[in-house]
């Protein structure tokens, strides 16, 4: 029987990642059966279920992704940018699913203990990374002083959520370009 490589069970795990992000974004948690889950990838049951525990875990590794790469980028960029980042690719089918992830994951974090308790983490790392690049932002001299960093990231953090909720509501997302210029420039010094 021929073996398969690291790569190709990684590159697997990712098209199974991809299918189920669009999955779960379609049809909520709940509706994502596991007939769906093998119609949206192409794989019998236990080929999903060779490289994820269960659903739970599937999903969970999905939110779990979209928080990496989210931290990437906040740390690298800042959290405007992931904002800037995502109005330019609002009407992507990826963002998309990628949208619909996020207000599941709202949802589970409201609805389910068990899920908030193991997403703990991943919130926090997101807001580490916000904290700290505001600091290193505030120490270069860009980032205004009259306002605790600790209010900055909760304002950045809300202005966040209401872009994620304003283009899962497919509202219209030209218009928001100068609305994130005033997020920006209310937290840069003057």
């Amino acid at each position: 029987m021929p073996r398969v490589s690291q790569d190709q069970l990684d590159a697997r795990r990712q098209e199974i990642l991809a299918a189920a992000r669009a999955c779960f974004a379609r049809h909520g948690y709940e509706g994502a059966t596991v007939r769906r889950l093998e119609e949206a990838t192409g794989l019998s049951r236990g080929a999903i279920f060779h490289h994820f525990r269960d659903k739970d875990s599937l999903f969970l590794a999905v939110a779990e992704d979209d928080a990496v790469a989210m931290v990437e980028t906040v740390a690298r960029n800042g959290l405007v940018q992931v904002m800037r980042d995502l109005l330019a690719r609002a009407i992507s089918p990826d963002t998309t699913g990628w949208l619909g992830s996020q207000l599941e994951v709202s949802r589970r974090l409201r609805t389910d203990p068990a899920f908030a308790e193991r997403w703990a983490a991943r919130s926090a790392a997101i807001a580490e990374a916000t904290r700290d690049r505001l600091a290193r932002q505030r120490d270069a001299g860009v980032l205004r002083d009259d306002v605790p960093i600790d209010v900055l990231a909760r304002f950045l953090e809300l202005a966040y959520d209401g872009l994620v909720l304003h283009l899962a509501m497919g509202r219209p997302a030209g218009d928001l370009g100068p609305v994130l210029d005033l997020v920006e420039e209310a937290v840069r010094r003057r």
